[in-house]
């Protein structure tokens, strides 16, 4: 009986030893993409780092669109350093695909950004414009053919709190100007993006991905997925409304290290993509 009780402990020992001196199989790469939905990142997640950094953070949870910001790329840039700017992105697939959110409070800043979004190559601005010069964007939206999407910020400034904000001061100006709907800062605000969305669709040119943790000023950014944002619900309706635009995460939590909070956040919403198909 020991004899055969050493024997098995002997094959055992063996078979370990066998699997642990094996090769082990090469990684596999990650699946390839079918999403429906055009998923980037907004630069401001990025505030604390360069424009290096950003690439390899992008390129590592396979997104393939940024919102410019100046930080990145100076309003003051020349012809040179946007060609730049350009071969670096797409050296990792990235594309910039608008610029913003831009603050103008001015005529001579409206004219200095949309000038800046014509250099770069891009043909939406997100800004945030004073509401009195609202006409003044009507007229070089009509003169650039641009889309301009003014960025929601809750109850933290006194203007664009939400969609119905962004609403009410455009709905009977050209079309092409719309809203960035910040789902986090709408919700913020006591109002319901999935709603939202429904209601104001045609004039969404683009959209920021977060989450929050209440419905008032004190709710705050966590990672997507563990706030009150009804996820599901919100890629239904982005289906159902056809919305062909961006939807960009902007990550506003741990911004001195923010890259798990980005990768959590990028791989729950491809989940809900897959989930609610």
């Amino acid at each position: 009986m020991n004899k055969i009780f050493l024997l098995c402990l002997a094959v055992l020992f063996t078979l370990s030893t066998l699997a642990q001196n094996s090769e082990r199989p090469a990684p596999r790469p990650a699946p390839e993409t079918t999403e429906v939905f055009k998923l980037g990142v907004a630069g401001y997640t990025f505030v604390k780092f360069d424009l290096q950094t950003t690439l390899e953070t992008l390129q590592r949870c396979d997104v393939h669109y940024l919102c410019i910001k100046d930080f990145h790329l100076p309003v003051e840039s020349t012809s040179e350093e946007i060609a730049a700017f350009h071969k670096k992105c797409a050296e990792y697939g990235v594309k910039g695909y608008a610029v913003g959110p831009l603050y103008m409070k001015s005529k001579e800043e409206i004219d200095k950004y949309f000038d800046y979004a014509k250099r770069v190559g891009v043909t939406t601005i997100v800004g945030v414009p004073s509401y009195e010069l609202l006409p003044y964007v009507e007229e070089k939206v009509k003169e650039y053919g641009f889309n301009y999407a003014i960025h929601l910020h809750g109850p933290d400034i006194e203007i664009y709190q939400d969609a119905d904000d962004v609403w009410e001061h455009t709905k009977d100006l050209d079309p092409r100007i719309g809203m960035c709907l910040d789902i986090g800062h709408d919700t913020r605000n006591g109002k319901d993006p999935v709603a939202d969305l429904k209601k104001y669709h045609t004039r969404v040119f683009d959209m920021h991905l977060k989450d929050v943790t209440g419905p008032t000023k004190l709710g705050y950014s966590v990672e997507v997925g563990r706030g009150i944002i009804d996820f599901p619900a919100l890629v239904k309706m982005m289906r159902e409304v056809n919305y062909t635009g961006v939807i960009s995460l902007e990550h506003e939590r741990n911004m001195d290290n923010p890259f798990m909070g980005i990768a959590e956040s990028i791989g729950y919403f491809r989940a809900m993509l897959e989930a609610t198909k």
